[in-house]
């Protein structure tokens, strides 16, 4: 299995300064190849405390100087909010100026905070983000971009530096609508997860991204790659107590940036499965239920504790990649170093060590 660590630069309340912030998770990401992970990410959010890393790209670009070997993923890039020949251009520049490193992982944005400050209408993000994303997936492999879309419209212009690399196998979208998987399934890209719903409704709508990809390619899907937010401790009752504040509080923190209290998505085209966090958010002791929900899917416990919980992961999604955020919701520095050494110690070596999905578990439906 191919292991990550993901850095998100969260300042919850903002009761330290925000450079102290990138202080301590640029630390940490410098640790990730010394420490053996296979790559490390970045997610892309703007004005809030939720995520402070506004350009994952230059973020990577300072990885990539920084390292030797290790890939460099972006966990991910929001289309909408970009134009896409830019974005083209940057993803090629750094792609050649990292040898070659990059995974491109992209999306298409929920936060109403970040779409009213790029002035992007949330009901288009569905369709711009398609858009996006063909244009530039098909302009990384041609050298050039074109396309004349209903809101993307590009006239022929080079990519300079030209991609020396295909990107085929290594871009990736986080998809959460059954719609969104689709779209990418037909585009021949692979998926991110974020466990964020129940393992049923993963598996069926991963059977349907999987159909989908294979009349629409006639091959094979990627195996997926997923997000856990993890912490791990060699006693089991430490875990589950600083896990529960932890990884609790990044949840209090979604609610907040992604504001899941509020109606408003209910209404919004493309975003009828987030809408639905209102109304279980409003049911009697919806908030701990949700809250408890959202831990419990994360990775967290003990060494062995957490290779089961992402064995299990891996026999729900056939997942490939595993990338661990140890680093969040206001945990103190030397904690988030002591559970990333942990993991890397006690747990990584057993996760590269794994068969891939498809020999362990026979392939999917």
């Amino acid at each position: 299995m191919h292991v990550g660590m993901s850095v998100i630069f969260q300042n919850p309340g903002e009761l330290i300064p925000d450079s102290q912030v990138y202080a301590q998770d640029l630390a940490l990401a410098r640790q990730a190849e010394p420490l053996g992970f296979d790559s490390i990410w970045s997610v892309e959010h703007h004005f809030t405390d939720y995520t402070m890393c506004p350009d994952v790209m230059q973020f990577l670009t300072y990885m990539a100087a920084c390292t030797q070997n290790i890939q460099l993923g972006s966990m991910v890039c929001v289309l909408p909010w970009h134009d896409p020949m830019r974005m083209a251009e940057q993803i090629a520049m750094l792609d050649v100026m990292s040898g070659g490193r990059l995974v491109l992982g992209m999306g298409r944005g929920t936060g109403r905070v970040e779409f009213e400050g790029f002035r992007v209408d949330m009901p288009e993000a569905r369709s711009r983000f398609a858009e996006s994303a063909e244009m530039i997936l098909t302009g990384l492999e041609q050298g050039y971009c074109e396309y004349d879309g209903q809101y993307v419209r590009q006239p022929r212009k080079d990519i300079r530096p030209r991609p020396e690399k295909s990107f085929r196998g290594r871009a990736y979208a986080a998809a959460v609508s059954t719609e969104s998987a689709e779209i990418m399934a037909r585009m021949g890209v692979g998926l991110l997860i974020v466990p964020q719903k129940p393992w049923d409704l993963v598996r069926a709508e991963l059977q349907t991204y999987r159909e989908t990809f294979r009349q629409a390619t006639g091959s094979e899907p990627p195996p997926p790659y997923v997000a856990g937010w993890t912490f791990v401790d060699e006693s089991a009752d430490r875990a589950e107590e600083l896990a529960r504040k932890y990884i609790g509080g990044y949840w209090d923190s979604i609610i907040k940036h992604y504001e899941f209290d509020k109606d408003h998505l209910k209404n919004t085209p493309g975003y009828e499965f987030h809408g639905q966090m209102y109304d279980l958010l409003h049911r009697p002791n919806g908030m701990e239920r949700m809250t408890d929900f959202f831990v419990d899917l994360q990775v967290w416990g003990t060494p062995d504790q957490v290779i089961e919980r992402i064995m299990a992961i891996q026999e729900n999604t056939y997942n490939d990649g595993f990338m661990g955020v140890f680093s969040y919701a206001g945990m103190p520095a030397d904690e988030a170093e002591r559970n990333a050494r942990l993991f890397a110690s006690r747990v990584m070596p057993e996760l590269q060590a794994m068969a891939p999905s498809y020999e362990r578990l026979g392939a999917p439906a």
